[in-house]
């Protein structure tokens, strides 16, 4: 991977610009999610093609990757938040600007069907993205939380501490020992789609894995290849998110089977980390240097 580019934090009056290079979004849920960054005392601009509808995608994929290379090259534009996940990243992430990035960087915001695009951003540049979203689809009493999370990864210098819930199903994954590497991963569909093409190396990488909506099957394909595959070869350890929207049984049964692949790889693994699909998630620095500590149950982020 080529060494980690860190954009500068924001800071009060700057300029970010929301796009939709996933799946659309409604004029109200805009201005719910403008109106939070307004104040947070940014100034909010929208992407021309942000309520462009083309089937299940925002837009085609012409005017959803013009959106974001715009972003990228103008240069009073400091931070890019994704609107929401779904379905379409996946499509245009090969075409990012990176040598906009490269000469400019910026803040990436976004998860879910968005992880491809930090994925392919690291690969090429090395690009500290957030993993997360200022708030979901629905309203929700833990959305508040959320955005607080999103403003404290872009707006403050601390480290960014995750600290395993024993209430999460995948907490009954965690090993022990502590690894530092850097944060990479996300959403489990997009990390196996981007293999051989946008998914940078993970060889000493603490790998991130979460999911939403999968049948067991699913999630034992996309294991298998990323593992037979050589995907996980040299990984430091695992930080596991949620795996959600499955029945209790299905849930059983992948939590069963995330137990099965990652005993192969013999590395530390933390599990039970509120990050991913559902209230309360906790917003991370991805890219970045982390710290694993799977005996003291903590996740930080540097």
């Amino acid at each position: 991977m080529p060494p980690v580019l860190r954009p500068p934090l924001l800071q009060e009056g700057d300029v970010v610009r929301l796009v939709s290079p996933a799946s659309f979004v409604d004029e109200g849920y805009l201005a719910r999610l403008s109106g939070i960054l307004t104040s947070w005392k940014l100034e909010v601009q929208h992407g021309t093609h942000v309520l462009c509808r083309h089937g299940f995608l925002a837009g085609t994929d012409e005017k959803r990757l013009a959106d974001l290379n715009d972003a990228f090259n103008d240069p009073t534009v400091r931070a890019v938040i994704a609107t929401r996940g779904g379905k379409g990243s996946y499509r245009i992430a090969g075409d990012i600007d990176f040598v906009a990035l490269r000469r400019d960087p910026k803040w990436f915001v976004g998860f879910s069907d968005n992880t491809i695009l930090h994925l392919a951003m690291q690969r090429d540049c090395g690009l500290v993205g957030v993993h997360s979203a200022v708030f979901g689809m629905a309203e929700s009493a833990s959305h508040k939380d959320a955005a607080g999370s999103v403003r404290a990864a872009l707006m403050e210098t601390e480290p960014r501490v995750v600290t395993r819930s024993s209430g999460e199903p995948t907490a009954v994954l965690t090993t022990s020992g502590q690894i530092e590497g850097r944060l990479v991963g996300g959403n489990l569909d997009l990390v196996a789609t981007a293999a051989g093409w946008a998914l940078p190396s993970l060889k000493e990488a603490i790998v991130l894995l979460e999911a939403v909506g999968k049948h067991p099957g699913e999630v034992d394909r996309m294991l298998t290849m990323l593992r037979k595959g050589g995907c996980f070869d040299g990984v430091a350890g695992f930080a596991i998110g949620r795996f959600t929207g499955s029945s209790p049984k299905a849930e059983a049964t992948i939590i069963a089977l995330l137990t099965d692949h990652l005993r192969h790889m013999d590395v530390p693994v933390l599990g039970g980390l509120p990050i991913g699909h559902g209230d309360g998630m906790e917003a991370v620095r991805i890219g970045g240097p982390a710290r694993l500590d799977a005996d003291e149950g903590r996740l930080i982020v540097l």
